[in-house]
């Protein structure tokens, strides 16, 4: 005790002010870091914001706002004659049927691997879904073109139009003839692609259900339906529906994959068996090409495409809050 006392007194006393000033510098830099990181979010999505509404704005001058309701698309003409209806049906279209397919099956698996599914598959299954969002999109565009376009154009496109042939709607909506480029197949790789967004998200909030929810329920005799009908999915609503617009916000912007299977055709048909294109694919596919009033309506797609998806999200974002709100009172 005598040896670090005599330590102690040899170094001599605490400079308290020293240390309280080096700690206030830490914390000063940190807040200044963090706070510069979070402005540069709004600079950069300024930036874009305003870059692509100088970049479009020939285009706007030019077609106003004909260009959203114009089919025809025509840069070789004299003079160059852009409508940007074709690609907006596209991205609709295939981001409605690809929701349609994605949103069921997605929280099919989920419900499986959270209430059915026995232990030692939970991780291989999981694993699986990991691995198909790890998949880059352009892997996804090729196998499209080589593989499920071809068998889907060979098996269920022909069978579809023979089955629904002279059917009001759905006979128009199913018409031949049979392509591997083409709306639906493209809508198909989509759902695909935003699948394993779904699943994982619905997975892990459906594990945050309290376990005694669940547990009165079948206490009381539910079946495992009624209680994910009646118990889970209305707990879990929220996160669901937050998935869900994830899925549907990257199901708008997706481009490679779309673009290897669309067909790139700005013609607007009813049969999701005729080759299309989207906001994206037709910019991914004209883009390094263009020039003049021609670059800036594909610019201008592009700006279509972010307001689009910024809608979107805001009315994702709304929702969520409704429900919140709801469920807070």
């Amino acid at each position: 005790m005598a040896v670090q006392s005599d330590v102690i007194d040899d170094a001599g006393p605490y400079d308290r002010a020293k240390a309280l000033g080096a700690f206030k510098l830490g914390d000063l830099t940190f807040y200044w870091i963090t706070r510069l990181s979070a402005i540069s979010v709004l600079l950069i999505l300024g930036g874009i914001i305003i870059s692509l509404i100088v970049g479009a704005f020939p285009a706007m001058k030019e077609y106003g706002f004909a260009f959203l309701w114009t089919q025809r698309w025509a840069p070789s003409a004299d003079p160059p004659v852009l409508g940007a209806l074709g690609p907006i049906y596209g991205t609709l279209i295939t981001s409605f049927i690809a929701m349609a397919i994605a949103i069921p099956v997605g929280l099919g698996i989920a419900i499986f691997l959270t209430e059915l599914c026995p232990q030692w598959a939970r991780r291989p299954i999981g694993m699986a879904i990991e691995l198909l969002a790890g998949i880059p999109s352009i892997i996804y565009g090729m196998w499209g073109f080589f593989v499920l376009g071809p068998f889907l154009a060979n098996t269920f496109q022909p069978f579809m139009i023979k089955i629904f042939d002279g059917v009001p709607v759905l006979g128009a909506i199913f018409a031949g003839p049979p392509s591997y480029l083409s709306l639906f197949n493209a809508a198909l790789i989509l759902a695909i692609m935003v699948l394993p967004f779904i699943t994982s998200i619905s997975v892990d909030v459906f594990k945050t259900v309290p376990p005694v929810l669940k547990e009165a329920a079948y206490g009381v005799g539910c079946t495992t339906w009624e209680v994910v009908r009646s118990v889970v999915i209305p707990y879990t609503r929220v996160g669901v529906i937050g998935g869900v617009m994830l899925a549907l916000g990257r199901a708008l912007g997706e481009t490679m994959a779309v673009t290897f299977i669309i067909g790139n055709s700005f013609r607007i048909s009813s049969s999701i068996f005729a080759p299309g294109t989207t906001i994206s694919a037709a910019i991914a596919s004209e883009f390094a090409e263009s020039d003049g009033l021609h670059q800036s309506g594909l610019i201008l797609l592009g700006l279509l495409l972010f307001v689009l998806t910024f809608f979107v999200l805001a009315a994702a974002r709304l929702m969520l809050m409704r429900l919140e709100k709801k469920a807070g009172k």
